[in-house]
């Protein structure tokens, strides 16, 4: 009897130990027809980043059938904020001729380390720049660190990390060719990106393929400080044009970002 007890401890022991560390602490499934939960999502709104081409706004993002759709229009929006003679590209331009969605949780939710991970589809045509992405809750950018877990533009896959450096920026910046895939029908297809961060590693992946590995410890700022150990929130957006993204005119649109889930885990 004895020996069996001591069997079965060491059968709780190892399941113990082979069981999943990560435990779900956030995740948006969007199960919801309409409007994405205000509890999660908030939204930027207007000429953001980048010098971009489109006009961000809410009504450009809503659920539908259990995704999340974020579309870019190519359609005319009024630049409240125009200033004639302005020589700033926010306020010089008097109207937009695409708009879009951005929406982040800054201010509602933030993580420190953890497993991020997204199912969604991306649009791959010409001048769409569509990303997943964090950025530092404390700080300036990009003193506050950046992670691009999933950044697309010029027939191109990124997976960044940024944060300040002497020449403005340094960054961990790792490309793959969308043709590498080896799949003319990859951009009409769903993928899972995932990101695995602790305090010395970023690990990001797309359908299990590793896209970056880096080490955090040759990422810190010039004072020293690391955005890349604190809290992020986390965006989720579909720009177009602006400083990488290309020429947009021959696209088709609208164009969509669609979502199935955002999770968070953590152990």
């Amino acid at each position: 009897m004895r020996h069996l007890f001591v069997l079965l401890a060491l059968a709780v022991a190892s399941v113990a130990q082979t069981a999943d560390p990560w435990k779900l602490v956030w995740s948006d499934e969007f199960d919801r027809d309409g409007r994405p939960d205000p509890a999660k999502w908030g939204y930027e709104n207007g000429f953001v980043r980048n010098h971009e081409l489109q006009w961000y706004q809410p009504e450009n993002a809503w659920c539908e059938k259990g995704l999340l759709i974020i579309e870019g229009r190519r359609e005319r929006q009024k630049n409240p904020n125009f200033v004639s003679g302005s020589q700033n590209w926010t306020t010089s331009r008097e109207y937009a001729e695409y708009t879009s969605a951005s929406l982040t949780t800054k201010g509602l939710a933030s993580w420190r380390y953890g497993r991020f991970e997204m199912r969604g589809r991306i649009d791959t045509r010409p001048g769409l720049w569509p990303a997943f992405w964090s950025l530092g809750v404390e700080g300036r950018w990009p003193s506050n660190g950046e992670i691009d877990v999933m950044e697309y533009y010029r027939d191109t896959l990124l997976a960044n990390l940024i944060w300040a450096g002497p020449q403005r920026t340094s960054s961990f910046v790792k490309r793959k060719p969308i043709a590498s895939f080896g799949d003319p029908e990859w951009g009409q297809k769903f993928h899972i990106w995932q990101m695995d961060w602790d305090e010395n590693r970023i690990v990001i992946r797309v359908d299990g393929e590793v896209m970056n590995d880096s080490d955090l410890n040759q990422a810190a700022n010039p004072d020293g400080k690391n955005g890349l150990r604190q809290a992020h929130s986390i965006l989720l957006n579909l720009a177009i044009g602006g400083d990488a993204g290309g020429d947009p005119s021959a696209a088709v649109f609208p164009a969509r970002l669609e979502i199935d889930y955002v999770r968070i885990y953590q152990k």
